[in-house]
């Protein structure tokens, strides 16, 4: 007959036991993974200037890490529909994905339902975009000062082409409209390349969009007023940001790779590592000065700090904007 000193021990050895043999299998399953190809969520479409610079990181990762990584486009909603799923997915480290910064807005007002501060695994921040002011080369529009001037004459009547309501475009042309002291009328379309046509076709006065615009200015058909970075753009070098315009307005939208929360901290760290790798490859380099994304590397930790932070920032932002508003309209 067991005492219950005897049952106790029994309990605290079996308890310790069992901890033993599932800290040793976690610690095997880190080791061999990955044991097959780990697919990674893209939330844009195929061909466009995200999926190209997340293949060619996928590509330098999968050849650090001994293992395929299959590109899945989900794209919708702003991105948000790819975020979700990312946001799902089992944190085995098989799933992996595009993580865009408009998560930080979206969770907010609604659109996605998932909270960035608490819902993913942060790998590594990529590169950002160059977003700028384009309007077609027959606009009276001959500099931004002109296009402010118009705009404060006919109060909500000169027009801007973007993206989508809620999106880094539109928010980044309303953020600096309220610097400019004026009123824009926005006119949404379904994406960049949309917005891109309403502008060449003559249906609306500017257009605000990541670079896009970018082989229609070199070839004579835009003209670009501004640009929204720290620093000019290299292949735009002429062009002036909005800050050196006397706005204080910065907007790069820096895109980052990134998980479901919950991973082994021992495949966390691989990952880190692999993406750390490709960031700074030449294949990489390739591709970010092709589409002029500056590279804005920081790894996972400070990665989820700056997250954080752009959290509290688009608080205020979109009480400033009333996007939830605007969101419903």
């Amino acid at each position: 007959m067991q005492t219950p000193r005897s049952e106790r021990r029994q309990f605290i050895f079996g308890a310790l036991g069992a901890a033993a043999l599932a800290t040793g299998s976690t610690r095997l399953f880190a080791q061999e993974w990955p044991a097959r190809p780990i697919t990674f969520i893209c939330p844009w479409p195929a061909g466009g200037t995200a999926d190209q610079s997340m293949r060619a990181l996928c590509t330098v990762a999968a050849r650090v890490l001994g293992q395929a990584i299959a590109v899945e486009n989900r794209a919708g909603a702003s991105g948000m529909i790819g975020a979700k799923a990312l946001a799902s997915a089992k944190a085995d480290g098989y799933t992996i994905g595009q993580i865009p910064i408009s998560v930080t807005r979206f969770s907010q007002i609604g659109t996605l339902a998932a909270d960035p501060r608490k819902d993913f695994t942060y790998i590594a921040r990529t590169s950002g975009q160059t977003f700028g002011i384009a309007v077609p080369a027959s606009s009276p529009y001959k500099t931004l000062q002109e296009l402010v001037a118009a705009a404060k004459a006919r109060p909500g009547q000169v027009t801007y082409a973007h993206a989508g309501v809620g999106g880094a475009t539109h928010v980044g042309m309303e953020e600096f409209a309220m610097a400019a002291g004026v009123q824009f009328n926005h006119v949404p379309y379904k994406g960049g390349a949309e917005a891109l046509q309403g502008v060449l076709g003559g249906h609306v006065d500017a257009l605000a969009d990541s670079s896009s615009w970018a082989p229609h200015v070199e070839a004579g058909k835009l003209r670009l007023l501004a640009t929204w970075g720290e620093q000019r753009t290299p292949r735009f070098k002429d062009v002036p940001t909005l800050k050196e315009l006397g706005y204080n307005v910065v907007v790069d939208a820096p895109n980052g790779i990134g998980a479901p929360k919950g991973m082994d901290p021992a495949i966390l760290a691989r990952l880190r590592d692999a993406f750390r790798q490709a960031v700074a490859s030449h294949e990489f380099k390739a591709v970010t000065d092709r589409i002029d994304a500056p590279v804005m590397y920081l790894d996972g930790p400070d990665y989820e700090k700056y997250v954080n932070a752009v959290y509290q920032k688009e608080t205020v932002l979109i009480d400033k904007l009333k996007l939830r508003e605007l969101m419903k309209s």
